[in-house]
């Protein structure tokens, strides 16, 4: 959506959100302006507010090769082969990120002195 139209059929586009949210099982807004100024970060806030909690991600995008662009990485994320590949992948960071954290070594090492004490 155009920032400038939006501010010109406010509710009437808000309706349209909606309608759209309940349709849909995950739903993207993106925001499209050569600049982001105050009003389209107020804009953004607003339409944020207004349907917090809900699927919906209000995405700002500047021009229409960075709308394509958005577009095609949201189908491929969202597509099933991909969706797998990248919870593997996220998986994979967490347990690595976690194994290698010094909490968790600080961890690992008061059980293993906590059992050693137990076992004497």
């Amino acid at each position: 959506a155009d920032t400038q139209d939006l501010f010109k059929t406010g509710e009437l586009f808000l309706g349209r959100i909606q309608k759209f949210i309940n349709v849909h099982r995950n739903s993207f807004l993106l925001l499209s302006a050569a600049l982001h100024g105050p009003k389209e970060w107020d804009l953004m806030f607003r339409i944020q507010k207004r349907f917090l909690g809900s699927n919906l991600r209000v995405i700002p995008v500047h021009n229409t090769a960075e709308t394509v662009k958005l577009m095609l990485t949201i189908a491929k994320t969202t597509s099933k082969p991909h969706i797998d590949n990248i919870r593997y992948r996220m998986l994979m960071a967490k347990d690595q990120i976690t194994e290698q954290s010094p909490v968790w070594k600080m961890l690992h090492k008061i059980q293993l002195d906590c059992s050693f004490s137990i076992n004497q």
